[in-house]
């Protein structure tokens, strides 16, 4: 289904953004602007995990993981959802996740396993480009996609935690965490494609 402003469902979880965060954001703060803020962090969080400064590169890549819920709650909140911001803030989210799984996660855990993460997302995207040449109207993330942009973020962290804190025992709670992420992923590509 099309998510448009007038169809939109609120969730539980931006209501809760709404009354600690969203309210208080100036309203000349779009989502896109979210969106192209957590691109901007990208090279930041890429260059912080490469000279292992952990201290800075574990927060900020958890900022730049947070803006993708606060980007989408911003926009159900306060009816600004655009076709832009559809194809954005996706695009934003596997460009973050596959910067970091291509930087940090092959060299940690395996590089076929960070490329099988990689080339999920990349059919995922290639699904979202034939439906839309295809005709088919662009919509939103399904609920697995969400769910698997969860998981991804949880693994990650859970993988730097793990370097950062000298905390091995994270690491197979980390990669039990994205192999979930990558059965979400199959199934975000089978129901998206669909």
């Amino acid at each position: 289904m099309l998510i448009t402003n007038k169809n939109a469902p609120i969730y539980p979880h931006d209501r809760i953004l709404n009354q600690i965060l969203i309210r208080f954001l100036p309203r000349q703060l779009h989502p896109n602007h979210v969106t192209l803020f957590r691109v901007f962090l990208i090279p930041f969080v890429l260059w912080y995990l490469a000279n292992g400064n952990w201290a800075v590169a574990v927060p900020l890549f958890l900022f730049a993981a947070f803006t993708d819920a606060l980007d989408g709650s911003l926009a159900r909140m306060r009816k600004q959802i655009t076709q832009w911001g559809t194809v954005a803030d996706p695009a934003a989210d596997k460009l973050l996740i596959g910067s970091v799984v291509v930087l940090f996660v092959a060299k940690e855990i395996n590089p076929i396993f960070a490329g099988l993460i990689v080339l999920l997302e990349i059919l995922i995207v290639g699904s979202g480009i034939f439906r839309y040449r295809r005709g088919t109207l662009l919509i939103s993330a399904n609920w697995a996609g969400k769910i698997k942009m969860l998981l991804q973020v949880i693994g990650v962290l859970l993988l730097l935690a793990a370097r950062w804190f000298g905390l091995t025992l994270l690491v197979p709670f980390s990669i039990g965490t994205l192999t979930l992420a990558l059965v979400f992923a199959i199934v975000s590509l089978l129901t998206y494609s669909l």
